[in-house]
C-alpha cells in the first residue's frame, strides 16, 4: 500500500466515523467532536515539532495551552475601568518592580568580582519586600470590585481572533525562558522544566484573582461567529431553515459549530502547509540530522542548542495558538480544567499512535485520538450494560457499571499498545 492510499484511507475513516456519530447520535455532537479534534490536531502538530523533528520531550503541553486561554481573555474581554481606577496602576507598577528587582540581580551577578552571591541575595531580598508592598495593595483593591461578576482588570476589548496569534506569542515567550534554562541540559531536566512551568502557569491562573478571576472563570468571551440567538431573531435565516426541515434552534447551533469548523480547518491547513515546508527545507533536514546524531551534527559546526530553542519556541507557540482556539471555542476560560491528563498525556498518545515525526500523522492522531476519547465512555457503558443486563442486581454488577467512567484510560492504553506493537513508527509513519 503506498503512502497516499495509506494517508486516504485513515482520514476517510475518520471522516466516517464523524459522519457515523452525526447520523447515529446527533449532528450538533458530529460537530462538536470535528472542531475539538481539528483544534487537537494543531496541538498535536505543535508537539510533533518538538518531538518528532528534534526530539525535545515536553511534558508542559498543558502550561502552553494555558496560557493561550489566558490570551483570549487579555486580548477580548472590555477592560474594568473601575478595577482599573482603584489599582491598575499600582499593579502595573508592581510587576515593573518585580522585573526590575530580577535585571538588577542579573546585573549585580554579571559585574561585580566580589562578594556577588551576598550582594545579589540582598537584593532580591530588599526588592521582594518593595514589589510586595507595591503589588499586593493594587491586587487588593481590584479584587475588591464587584467581586461576584468582575473582580480583575479585564482586557484590551479586541476582536478575539487576534488573541490567537497572541496566544502564541505568549506560549512562545515561556517557550525562550524554559530553553534559555534547560535545552542546555540533558532531555529530562527539560521535561523537568516544561512540567514544572506548565504547573506554575496554572497555578498563577487559579490564585490570581486580578489576572483572570482564578477559579471564578471568566464567561461571556466575545465570539468570531454570531450568537445562536441572533440567527434565531432573523427572519431571513430563519426563512431558509424552515426550508430545508430544521427548525431555527437546531439550525443556528449547527451552523454556528460549522462556522468554528471553517475557521479551524483554515488554521490548521495554513499550519500545516508550513510544517511540511519547513520539514522538507534544508532547515528542516538539519533538525533532524541533529535530532538523530547531535554529536555528528555539532562537530560539522551546527548551532544544536541554538537549533533546539528554535523550534522549542515554534511548538510551544503552535499550542499556544490552538489553547486560544479551545477557549473561544467554550466562550470562557476555567483554569480547573488544565489537567496534565487531558493537555499533555492525552496529545502525546495523538502524536504517538499517528506517527512521530510525520505531520500528516500528528493530524491523524489528533482527529482519532480526540473522536475515541469522547466516544469511549458513552460505548463503554453501553457494553457494559449489554453485558451485566444477565446479571442480577448486587455490589459485583453495580462496581462493573461505575467502572465505565475508567473505560478512556482503558482504552488509550491499549489502543496505545496495539500501535507501538503492529505499528512502532505509529499509523503514517516518518518517511
Amino acid at each position: 500500500m503506498s503512502d497516499t492510499t495509506r494517508k486516504i484511507g485513515l482520514f476517510g475513516l475518520v471522516a466516517l466515523l464523524i459522519l457515523g456519530t452525526g447520523i447515529v447520535q446527533s449532528w450538533n455532537s458530529a460537530l462538536l467532536i470535528l472542531n475539538m479534534g481539528l483544534i487537537s490536531a494543531i496541538m498535536a502538530l505543535g508537539l510533533n515539532l518538538q518531538w518528532g523533528f528534534a526530539g525535545l520531550f515536553n511534558v508542559g503541553v498543558m502550561g502552553f495551552v494555558a496560557l493561550g486561554g489566558l490570551a483570549a481573555v487579555l486580548v477580548s474581554m472590555p477592560p474594568v475601568p473601575a478595577a482599573w481606577s482603584a489599582g491598575g496602576l499600582r499593579v502595573i507598577l508592581g510587576l515593573l518592580a518585580g522585573a526590575a528587582v530580577i535585571v538588577a540581580a542579573a546585573q549585580v551577578v554579571n559585574r561585580m568580582k566580589r562578594f556577588r552571591i551576598p550582594a545579589m541575595i540582598a537584593v532580591l531580598v530588599a526588592g521582594f519586600f518593595l514589589y510586595r508592598w507595591i503589588f499586593d495593595g493594587g491586587v487588593a483593591a481590584v479584587e475588591a470590585v464587584n467581586p461576584a461578576s468582575e473582580g480583575y482588570l479585564g482586557g484590551l476589548g479586541l476582536p478575539v481572533l487576534l488573541a490567537w496569534p497572541v496566544g502564541g506569542l505568549l506560549a512562545a515567550g515561556a517557550a525562550w525562558i524554559i530553553g534559555k534554562t534547560a535545552l542546555g541540559l540533558r532531555s529530562d531536566y527539560l521535561a523537568i522544566a516544561t512540567l514544572g512551568i506548565a504547573e506554575i502557569v496554572v497555578a498563577v491562573m487559579k490564585n490570581e484573582d486580578w489576572l483572570a478571576r482564578g477559579v471564578k472563570n471568566v464567561s461571556g468571551l466575545p465570539r468570531p461567529v454570531p450568537y445562536e440567538i441572533d440567527l434565531q431573531n432573523a427572519p431571513e435565516f430563519t426563512e431558509r431553515a424552515a426550508s430545508l426541515g430544521f427548525d431555527p434552534v437546531t439550525a443556528s447551533t449547527l451552523w454556528v459549530k460549522l462556522l468554528y469548523a471553517g475557521l479551524f480547518a483554515v488554521v490548521l491547513a495554513i499550519l500545516l502547509i508550513l510544517a511540511q515546508r519547513a520539514l522538507h527545507s534544508p532547515w528542516g533536514r538539519m533538525m533532524r540530522a541533529i535530532r538523530d546524531n547531535e554529536t555528528a551534527a555539532e562537530a560539522m559546526g551546527k548551532d544544536v542548542t541554538g537549533r533546539h530553542l528554535q523550534i522549542f519556541i515554534l511548538g510551544s507557540a503552535i499550542c499556544g495558538i490552538a489553547g486560544a482556539m479551545m477557549t473561544t471555542l467554550d466562550g470562557q476560560l476555567t483554569p480547573g480544567t488544565y489537567q496534565p491528563l487531558r493537555f499533555t498525556f492525552l496529545i502525546w498518545v495523538m502524536v504517538i499512535v499517528g506517527g512521530s515525526g510525520n505531520n500528516f500523522g500528528a493530524v491523524l492522531g489528533g482527529m482519532l485520538i480526540w473522536f475515541a476519547w469522547v466516544q469511549v465512555e458513552p460505548l463503554g457503558r453501553w457494553l457494559l450494560e449489554l453485558l451485566t443486563s444477565s446479571m442480577s442486581e448486587g455490589p459485583l454488577k453495580a462496581h462493573l457499571l461505575d467502572s465505565a467512567a475508567h473505560m478512556r484510560l482503558l482504552t488509550m492504553g491499549i489502543l496505545m499498545l496495539v500501535v507501538l506493537r503492529f505499528s512502532p513508527r505509529g499509523l503514517i509513519p516518518e518517511r
